[in-house]
């Protein structure tokens, strides 16, 4: 059984579309920084992003507030350039939170981000987030 991918001589059609799936990982994967120090945004205060990221709804976020700091850290990786991910979010703040923000991230972020990176996927303690 041939691949949608492939015609009948078995070479990649350029007529048909990637799948969904690979079109968001590839996406998600030109967006991350070579090394996870490279995320050197705030780790307090409140944080503006600019229309490009969050074009619809809240734009303002507190870091000292976990659910404002999840939030800005689910939209910038959702929405985010490359420079964003560097300006906006922090390498710790990102280790902390991922137990959680990982269930709240689509599943091609969280499958690029855990490929790329060694990040904690339990809570403190050990136990599933």
């Amino acid at each position: 059984m041939r691949s949608p991918l492939t015609s009948d001589t078995g070479r990649v059609d350029a007529t048909t579309p990637a799948p969904r799936a690979e079109v968001l990982r590839d996406r998600y994967r030109s967006r991350l920084p070579e090394d996870l120090q490279q995320l050197t945004g705030p780790v307090e205060g409140t944080v503006d992003l600019p229309l490009h990221i969050v074009w619809s709804g809240r734009a303002t976020y507190s870091l000292a507030r976990p659910k404002s700091r999840m939030t800005l850290y689910r939209t910038v990786l959702a929405e985010g350039l490359r420079e964003d991910l560097a300006a906006f979010l922090h390498h710790r703040l990102l280790a902390e939170q991922w137990p959680v923000l990982r269930r709240l991230v689509s599943p091609y972020i969280r499958e690029v981000w855990e490929g790329a990176f060694s990040v904690p996927r339990t809570a403190p303690g050990g136990t599933t987030a």
